[in-house]
C-alpha cells in the first residue's frame, strides 16, 4: 500500500533530485514517480530507495542513483512500440521503466540471482513485456537489427561498435564509456547507414562484467 510519505518521497526525488539535472521529459517523470522504486532496493537499503546516491545490490554492481536511471531513459527518448535490449537488468528497476515505456524488453544479466529477484519484482507488478535472459549479451545470439534501443548499464573501457548492428534504423544506444573516475555517458542514433555518437555528460558507474569465455567484444 502506497502511503502519503511514499508519494511525497516519489514526488522529491523527480522534482527535487532528478529535474534539476535536465531531465525535463514529463513521461520520465512520471514514470519514476509511479513505479515503485522502493520494491527494486535491496531489503537492507530500503530506506535509502529515494536517495541521491547508488545502491549496492551484490557482486560488485550497484543501482544506479535516480538522476542516473531517468537521464538514460531520457536520452534514449523510448516510444510504445520500440523493442529494446537491456545489458545488466540488475535490480530490475530499469526494467521495469523500460517496459512500461517501450513494447518489448529482452534484458540480459550474468547473475542468476539478480534474473530471479527482478523476475519476482517485475511479476508483483503485473509487467509481462520484460523477457529476462541469464546469459552474456555480448556473446548471446542476438538479432541484426533488432533494436530500437539498447540500454547498457554498466561502464565500457572503451568505445565498442559491437552493438551498433544490433540497432534499427533510427535506433538508439546508451552507453558509459571510460575509466574511474571521470567517465562519458553517450548516446549512439543509428541514422542511415551511419552512427552518430552524441557526448552527453561525465559519471562515473561499476564496470560491466563478461563471461570470461564471452566475447568477441575486445577492450
Amino acid at each position: 500500500m502506497t502511503t502519503a510519505n511514499d508519494k511525497d518521497a516519489h514526488f522529491n526525488m523527480a522534482y527535487q533530485q532528478i529535474r534539476p539535472w535536465d531531465v525535463w521529459d514529463d513521461q520520465v517523470l512520471d514514470i519514476m514517480m509511479d513505479l515503485p522504486r522502493e520494491q527494486f532496493v535491496p531489503l537492507a537499503y530500503r530506506s535509502l530507495a529515494f536517495a541521491d546516491m547508488r545502491i549496492p545490490l551484490g557482486h560488485g554492481q550497484v543501482m544506479m542513483e535516480p538522476r542516473l536511471e531517468a537521464r538514460m531513459l531520457q536520452s534514449l527518448a523510448i516510444q510504445p512500440e520500440d523493442r529494446i535490449l537491456e545489458i545488466g537488468t540488475g535490480s530490475g528497476f530499469v526494467t521495469a521503466c523500460l517496459a512500461t515505456l517501450g513494447n518489448t524488453v529482452s534484458s540480459y544479466d550474468i547473475h542468476d540471482a539478480f534474473i530471479q529477484t527482478a523476475t519476482e519484482k517485475l511479476s508483483l507488478l503485473g509487467i509481462g513485456n520484460a523477457h529476462l535472459q541469464l546469459g552474456n549479451a555480448f556473446s548471446a545470439e542476438l538479432p541484426a537489427e533488432g533494436f530500437d534501443a539498447i540500454a547498457v548499464t554498466g561502464s565500457l573501457s572503451q568505445y565498442s561498435d559491437h552493438l551498433e548492428r544490433l540497432l534499427s534504423p533510427g535506433g538508439r544506444l546508451f552507453m558509459i564509456v571510460g575509466t574511474s573516475p571521470v567517465m562519458e555517458a553517450m548516446l549512439v542514433t543509428r541514422r542511415g547507414d551511419k552512427f552518430v555518437q552524441d557526448h552527453l555528460f561525465e559519471t562515473d558507474l561499476p564496470p560491466l562484467e563478461l563471461l570470461p569465455q564471452a566475447s568477441g567484444f575486445s577492450f
